[in-house]
């Protein structure tokens, strides 16, 4: 596997690579295609920012299948700490070597107790965490770091060493160089501004939602059977939602389990009956479905317009 890793890596231009990831089912603006070929080929990490459910995990998610990388996700959170993302010590371990240790001091030997003692933090002892373990690697990986707007500038500048040398810091064994440069990709719904030093090491890619003819295509791709006609209807339909001011305006991978919840009841076109009885497939909050519900005749103007 390591060979074709290292090669799929070097793919040669972003027409290529947009290729490639429309063979895995994403289908790339050109645009979107370049910055990410020039991330790759220049060992860049990539910020994605933009709304909620506009494709940005699944851009790491495909990067991954169609470089036959290994995907590493580290999931922020308010709160998060190094610890849960780089490492932690196997205290239970530590606890037994301990045991081991006094048992075997009692019998007097001393050299066992004082080579175990300085092993307690070694590796041996490590549970790495998602950041480590893709510095660790054994092959290229892509490392998500995702909604790392959920965190504040102290994560921040904890990432900035891995994000600038590939590197970590462990005070207890010192430096550890990644075995091969990831391909890092960090995400942020932009629900907050992250620190200039972070948004300096990264290249940035802006995602909105997919205009309805590009969602149109991305449909057709997820449901190869599903009619051209529907496709742009439902695209076109879901745009419309999202202008509506949604508390939670629906994703690219909720409009695609609307297509599948089409698909098996055998709809030929959107109706009033049909989009009422499927609402809940496409909206998540029970103001959002009912605000669709009462626009649901300019909603469908729009949509078969």
């Amino acid at each position: 596997m390591g060979s074709i890793n290292e090669s799929r890596a070097l793919i040669s231009s972003s027409g290529e690579l947009g290729m490639i990831l429309s063979r895995h089912g994403y289908i790339a603006k050109p645009e979107i295609a370049n910055v990410l070929f020039l991330a790759l080929r220049l060992q860049k990490p990539l910020l994605l920012e933009g709304p909620p459910g506009a494709g940005k995990t699944q851009v790491a998610k495909v990067l991954s299948e169609a470089l036959q990388m290994p995907l590493i996700r580290l999931q922020c959170y308010k709160g998060i700490d190094e610890a849960k993302a780089l490492y932690l010590w196997n205290e239970p371990l530590q606890r037994l070597a301990l045991e081991f240790m006094r048992d075997s001091s009692q019998d007097g030997s001393q050299a066992i107790w004082s080579g175990l003692k300085q092993r307690l933090y070694s590796a041996d002892f490590l549970i790495p965490g998602p950041i480590l373990r893709a510095l660790q690697s054994d092959t290229r990986a892509v490392l998500l770091i995702d909604e790392v707007d959920k965190t504040g500038p102290a994560f921040e500048a904890f990432l900035l060493e891995i994000l600038s040398d590939f590197q970590v810091s462990i005070p207890q064994l010192g430096t550890v160089v990644a075995k091969h440069r990831p391909v890092v990709v960090l995400t942020s719904n932009a629900q907050r501004k992250l620190t200039d030093a972070l948004r300096g090491r990264c290249f940035l890619l802006w995602m909105n939602y997919p205009a309805p003819d590009q969602e149109s295509e991305i449909i057709t791709t997820h449901a190869p059977a599903f009619k051209a006609q529907l496709a742009s209807q439902v695209a076109r339909f879901t745009a419309a939602v999202r202008h509506l001011g949604m508390a939670k305006p629906p994703a690219i991978r909720e409009s695609l389990d609307w297509i599948d919840a089409l698909t098996l009841l055998g709809a030929t076109e959107l109706t009033s009956d049909v989009v009422s009885a499927t609402l809940p497939v496409l909206l998540k909050t029970r103001e959002d479905i009912d605000r669709a519900a009462g626009n649901v005749g300019l909603l469908l103007q729009r949509a078969c317009a």
